[in-house]
């Protein structure tokens, strides 16, 4: 008579549960990244001595942007603050979290050619920096709360009623200023408001994100932030528009690589969620603001995205096998760009080290959210700036909720 052994993993909702894990994340990461060093890589080298060379670029980035190193934070609070004004700092613990969740989930590349100019200081913004700008005025304004006398709120309703077009009213987007993924950033925030009103237990009766903050804190035991980041996975992992499922699990921001093993269904899956990522960093503040530290913040991994992955490319740090490959565009899904984020997270953890021992900083005061502030975003934007005015190394045919 034969056994046969039934494995978490070769359950969808195991093999979903086990793809969740940050832990997964590096794992496949650096597999993929070990596969490149030793040649094996269709797309992609490694040059150790270029990542040296990043190091020191990196290093030498984060003391012209903090010569005292008191380095915060990577997160959309930075944004918020662009132009050297602090718009946020009457927020309550709730508001703070609504405007991080849905200013986050708006915050994937903009593209090269839109901009937002803030009446109220005559500045023009770009980017992640506009996004950020813009998302809050459109959160003062009341664009997601679906409660007038309480405009400064994200609710279900508020998002499931939001639409194209004010979208682009909010963010002046037009014909001579165009926003990549605007429809696809829509899509996002009515799946988040489906997924708010889900689950009531944890979000409310109005369906507020903010609820996320009771929930961690009426648990036993510290605040970690991968406890943060499950929770926000399994609440928001349908919201993605990727369609990446195992059986009936959506999983969200992992994707296809058919040379990477893995127990049951996991295989083939390299995960990433790099915006679930940056809004767990992105809510550490606001969990500060109201006296709760949340703990094994370096658990979370590097982002893999435009400006970190452009670093080790600019840098020569990782190159392509075929030069050839820069002058197409790519999807998403398509295996070139999910191994390039796949090594941007592996060598970033590399990275981090060299970086401290460049400027003398131990891992307790300088950790990779640190890093990545000091750091290495702003040397891809830099080298994207000089090299080819801002735009990244590789063309993304994105849909606004990846990059």
């Amino acid at each position: 008579m034969n056994v046969v052994t039934t494995t978490a993993t070769d359950r969808a909702d195991g093999a979903a549960a086990a793809l969740r894990s940050t832990a997964t994340v590096r794992e496949r990461a650096r597999y993929l990244t070990d596969r490149a060093r030793s040649g094996e890589s269709r797309w992609f080298t490694v040059d150790d001595t270029a990542l040296s060379r990043a190091a020191d670029q990196v290093a030498d980035v984060t003391r012209t942007r903090f010569p005292d190193l008191n380095i915060p934070f990577h997160s959309r609070w930075r944004h918020f603050e662009a132009g050297g004004i602090d718009r946020t700092a009457d927020l309550d613990v709730y508001e703070a979290i609504d405007l991080a969740v849905v200013s986050v989930l708006l915050d994937a590349g903009a593209g090269p050619d839109w901009h937002y100019d803030e009446v109220q200081t005559g500045q023009r913004f770009a980017r992640s920096e506009g996004l950020g700008v813009a998302s809050w005025h459109a959160f003062v304004a009341g664009l997601f709360s679906s409660a007038p006398a309480t405009p400064r709120r994200a609710d279900a309703a508020g998002l499931r009623g939001l639409d194209v077009d004010r979208l682009a009213d909010a963010f002046q987007v037009g014909q001579s200023n165009p926003l990549v993924g605007l429809a696809g950033r829509v899509s996002v925030l009515h799946r988040l408001g489906d997924a708010l009103a889900r689950r009531p237990e944890v979000f409310g009766a109005d369906g507020r994100p903010s609820g996320l903050f009771d929930a961690m804190v009426a648990a036993p035991g510290p605040v970690t932030a991968p406890d943060l980041l499950t929770e926000m996975l399994n609440s928001f992992s349908a919201i993605w528009p990727a369609h990446n499922v195992i059986g009936n699990e959506p999983i969200g921001d992992c994707w296809r690589h058919d040379a990477v093993p893995g127990p049951g269904l996991t295989a083939g899956w390299v995960p990433f969620h790099k915006l679930s990522q940056w809004l767990t960093y992105s809510l550490l503040e606001p969990f500060a603001r109201a006296g709760v530290h949340v703990e094994h913040v370096d658990a979370l991994t590097g982002l893999p995205e435009y400006r970190n992955g452009g670093l080790l490319l600019d840098t020569g740090a990782i190159a392509l096998r075929d030069p050839a490959f820069a002058d197409r565009t790519w999807a998403v899904s398509d295996e070139l760009v999910v191994e390039w984020r796949a090594l941007t997270v592996a060598l970033l953890d590399e990275l981090a080290p060299m970086v401290r021992a460049r400027l003398g900083v131990a891992a307790e005061r300088m950790p990779l959210a640190c890093v990545l502030e000091g750091g290495t975003w702003a040397t891809g934007r830099a080298l994207a700036a000089r090299l080819r005015g801002g735009l990244p190394p590789l063309s993304i045919d994105s849909d606004g909720t990846v990059f």
